[in-house]
């Protein structure tokens, strides 16, 4: 593809479309796009780097006419861009496609994996890259993240050298490609964390999601290599016909990367690991959870697979700043800490209650909980979710997001859950949305309390809405 296009992304404000449209600017594109629900964090990153955004989607935004169209995944047909890309004959292709065509010929690509834990696990892998390229500047990497790491502060960079690392999303590619988008990335080496069900708007079952994740397995070289989380039989059937080495990683005193030790300090979290039995490293991290320890140790075994040294590994991971919506403190206002969290399946949101629980562990802890999620919005995980949520004290949940668009015997009925939650003793309430539950949840909110906010959008912006009301709360008193 040739320099100096004009590149037009619809759907633009998706996690990784906004990383996408940055990277084509640093390619030298000139790059518009459009969108219909532009919100933090990448609104935030698109605005910095001065790419407009198009509300709401019109033919008006595709004149005059680009030189290719971008089609996100969630873009479907009768959307009035779509409709005139495919009228009017533009040129289009999906994320994933032009991701490769562009960036990543040429390069070393190493992808992470899973249903649960990528996007920390890379921006882990990132800065791991980052803090060895001090001594080696042939080991700084670009990277593609489905979230802002705040190590850097946005969740891309380009660079001329060779490692290219890149979260691998399982979701389909594009309406007219249904297949995930990892397939288009070719990796020269793997990581991967979970295999579970989840969107069970394109997967119909679990052993769907596993035939997608032993394709992934199967594009990788025989000189590659795959490290894979040892704790679950569905990757450990997933890799079993792999051509290349396979490491495990895990707590098993077979695992080849093996977790002894673990203790949590607050949020700090410290743990040794060994390598094929043999002593590596002594790490720390500034997060909370078990978890983020498996993540930690997934990215130190492939820096450490792929030349980077030990001692590079300890001091990022030791320095390392987590990402955006992933456990974020969004606000403490009167005593109340504020969490932000994208979780939004049951084992996600049990992990992030867990790690919670160990940061603050003598304080009250509420989850706050917006059913957004195609997963989430179905009654499949109905009795999971209620297991995850009961390790909180208290429990809010909002209406199902866009539940007319669920069969109605497909759709998560919250009554259930909030009926189940009080039956275990676990106060909990439905509430209609991020207003309603500001105004109920306010009068109750006592100094200490820990709310954590988990959604995998902008929840009716209750982020800024909840500490504006406790503030006012405090004001008053």
């Amino acid at each position: 593809m040739q320099n100096f296009k004009h590149i037009h992304l619809i759907g633009i404000c998706g996690t990784a479309m906004a990383s996408l449209a940055g990277m084509l600017q640093l390619q030298g594109h000139r790059v518009t796009g459009s969108d219909t629900a532009a919100y933090p964090p990448m609104s935030d990153l698109l605005a910095s780097l001065g790419i407009p955004i198009h509300e709401p989607f019109a033919e008006s935004n595709l004149k005059p006419r680009p030189d290719l169209v971008v089609v996100g995944n969630a873009i479907s047909r009768g959307n009035v861009e779509l409709e005139y890309v495919l009228d009017t004959r533009i040129p289009f292709c999906s994320m994933a496609a032009i991701l490769h065509d562009e960036f990543l010929p040429g390069r070393e690509s190493l992808v992470v994996a899973g249903t649960h834990g990528k996007t920390t696990t890379t921006s882990m892998l990132a800065w791991i890259y980052e803090v060895a390229s001090r001594q080696n500047p042939e080991l700084a990497p670009s990277f593609l993240i489905g979230g802002v790491a705040e190590n850097f502060g946005t969740s891309f960079k380009v660079r001329s050298t060779k490692p290219f690392l890149l979260e691998g999303d399982e979701y389909d590619t594009a309406f007219f490609d249904k297949g995930p988008k990892f397939l288009h990335y070719f990796p020269d080496a793997l990581i991967l964390t979970h295999v579970e069900f989840d969107h069970a708007d394109i997967y119909a079952d679990l052993p769907a999601v596993k035939t997608a994740f032993k394709r992934l397995v199967n594009l990788v070289p025989g000189r590659g290599r795959i490290v894979a989380f040892d704790g679950s039989e569905n990757v450990s059937e997933c890799v079993e016909k792999a051509f290349c080495a396979v490491e495990r990683y895990g707590f098993d005193p077979l695992s080849h990367w093996r977790l002894t030790d673990l203790r949590h300090e607050g949020a700090l979290t410290r743990w040794t690991v060994t390598r094929a039995g043999v002593a590596f490293a002594d790490l720390s991290l500034p997060m909370a959870g078990a978890h983020n320890a498996l993540n930690a140790t997934a990215a130190a075994a492939l820096a450490a697979g792929q030349g980077v040294s030990t001692e590079a590994i300890v001091e990022a991971l030791g320095t390392f700043k987590s990402v955006k919506r992933r456990l974020e403190v969004r606000s403490t206002v009167g005593g109340v800490t504020i969490i932000d969290d994208f979780a939004h399946h049951p084992t996600a949101i049990r992990e992030t209650l867990r790690a919670l629980r160990e940061s603050y562990p003598n304080q009250r802890l509420w989850a706050v909980l917006e059913p957004r999620s195609n997963t989430l919005r179905r009654n499949v995980f109905e009795s999971d979710l209620v297991d995850s949520l009961a390790l909180a004290d208290r429990v809010v949940l909002a209406s199902v997001f866009k539940s007319e668009n669920i069969p109605a015997n497909e759709r998560l009925h919250p009554e259930n859950v909030v009926s189940a939650l009080n039956a275990r003793g676990v106060p909990a309430s439905l509430l209609a949305d991020a207003d309603a539950i500001v105004e109920a949840v306010v009068p109750q909110l006592h100094e200490g309390d820990v709310v954590a906010i988990l959604s995998n959008g902008g929840f009716g912006n209750i982020y800024g809405k909840l500490p504006k009301a406790i503030a006012g709360r405090t004001s008053r008193a």
